[in-house]
């Protein structure tokens, strides 16, 4: 004989009591963020991942169509993309925070414009993104000058410094590997972003900021602060720490340099 139960008509399912004597808790991620990525972007769902400390922290990702090559003009066609991207991020759930993951998109559409867009789906919500996270952060070190490393090519790359020069430190050299494609960006090397980061490095610098989420720079910021002996902020760390911090996470956080250690100030 078998040992399953006999199945019960369908009825009986109807006054099944599981519903009444469950107690819904908060689900999942005490700490909630949401994450605006770029379509052609490799690294940046990667990168918070592993710096996530826990299971406390909870990221939820949509993706916004954006345009090879990586020009200025090309970037400003996200800016009307990203409500749409915004609304599909768990749309009736809490988030504590809204990421849109693209520095140089930030640089040159501009914060505000980021910002009212993201609005337009999740009201309220506070908005970061990796240049003025990144800005942030060079401020928790007190950096007055800074060198640069990007990937980008000239026209992104006066955009960035403008951006940087108009609402943070001064840039005392910019350093470039010149790609304009999304995907090679995506496979330059950690060993050659160190290599890229000491010639960037100046000694007049304060701090050495790697700008860019598509490059994998948190996987040896930790390193590159070693060898240069001074902070090293990147993109997706600095985007990381201002928005774990935001959405009320403390802690400190090893691995991936000085800034994840730090509360904001």
């Amino acid at each position: 004989m078998s040992s399953f139960p006999s199945a019960q008509p369908a009825s009986a399912f109807a006054a099944s009591a599981l519903k009444a004597q469950t107690a819904l808790d908060n689900g999942p991620g005490a700490h909630r963020i949401g994450l605006i990525a770029l379509a052609s972007d490799y690294v940046v769902e990667r990168d918070f991942m592993n710096m996530r400390p826990s299971d406390e922290v909870a990221v939820f990702v949509s993706r916004v169509l954006n345009v090879n090559p990586c020009t200025v003009e090309n970037l400003r066609t996200m800016g009307p993309r990203l409500a749409d991207a915004a609304s599909l991020i768990i749309p009736d759930g809490r988030l504590d925070v809204m990421v849109y993951c693209c520095t140089s998109g930030t640089t040159a559409m501009g914060y505000d414009t980021v910002a009212d867009s993201i609005h337009t789906a999740r009201p309220g919500i506070p908005v970061i993104t990796p240049i003025t996270a990144g800005l942030r952060a060079l401020r928790q070190f007190n950096a007055e000058q800074i060198a640069v490393l990007t990937p980008y090519t000239d026209d992104v790359n006066e955009s960035l410094v403008g951006y940087i020069e108009e609402h943070g430190p001064r840039v005392s050299a910019t350093t470039s590997f010149h790609f304009s494609d999304d995907n090679d960006m995506a496979r330059i090397p950690p060993e050659a972003i160190i290599s890229a980061a000491k010639e960037a490095d100046r000694e007049d610098a304060d701090a050495l900021f790697i700008s860019c989420t598509a490059i994998r720079a948190v996987d040896v910021v930790d390193e590159i602060e070693r060898i240069l002996n001074k902070p090293v902020v990147c993109a997706n760390q600095a985007l990381f720490w201002e928005a774990v911090r935001t959405a009320g996470y403390t802690a400190p956080i090893m691995g991936y340099g000085q800034l994840l250690t730090m509360d904001l100030l």
